[in-house]
């Protein structure tokens, strides 16, 4: 939808000038912690299929490899990194990706090509549009790592429990989406991001 697209963009636009403070102040945190770089890019799957490199604060030690999902309690998370995952101040990157066009400010979150490869045909629908900032799954699991922490085997946990289940969200987005359900949802995760804060 056009007037979307034009909404993604006036609101990213204001929104990295009214949060340039937070995000000069993130951004030295995460250099004053641990060093540079300051950004994590991470490949995601987005509109189309086609990969972008997603935008982060950096969280996480340099060059610590592991997993590709995160546990609460991981020790490649720095201590500036806790914080940031926590308040979701280290997703505020993003906002350039909504300009650059790869991401909307509501939509299914990116997903990495490897998990898109094994539900390729669920994502055939879901990236008919672009993934999001936020979407209900985000608020739904808003305490993933924590969930993800009380199993045996997250990365088996994260594929064949909670990402199908982020699949039928998705779906069910598509279904019913409007410009009225996208405020809802910003609404949702502004709530959700202050009880936490």
């Amino acid at each position: 939808m056009l007037l979307k697209r034009c909404i993604d963009v006036v609101v990213s636009m204001l929104a990295l000038v009214l949060l340039s403070p937070i995000l000069i102040a993130a951004a030295l945190a995460v250099w004053l912690d641990s060093g540079s770089p300051v950004l994590f890019r991470h490949r995601r799957v987005g509109l189309g299929f086609r990969q972008f490199n997603v935008l982060k604060f950096r969280t996480m030690k340099v060059q610590s490899g592991g997993p590709a999902v995160t546990v609460a309690g991981d020790a490649r998370i720095t201590r500036v990194g806790r914080f940031l995952r926590a308040t979701k101040l280290d997703e505020l990157p993003q906002f350039w990706n909504v300009l650059a066009g790869d991401m909307s400010l509501v939509g299914p979150r990116p997903e990495v090509p490897e998990y898109v490869n094994m539900f390729h045909d669920r994502y055939q629908r879901i990236l008919e549009i672009r993934p999001g900032i936020t979407d209900i799954a985000s608020i739904r699991f808003r305490n993933e790592e924590k969930l993800l922490a009380n199993g045996q085997e997250p990365l088996r946990d994260y594929v064949q429990k909670i990402l199908p289940m982020k699949l039928d969200i998705a779906d069910e987005y598509l279904r019913t989406r409007s410009l009225r359900l996208d405020c809802q949802i910003l609404f949702k995760t502004l709530i959700a991001i202050l009880r936490t804060a």
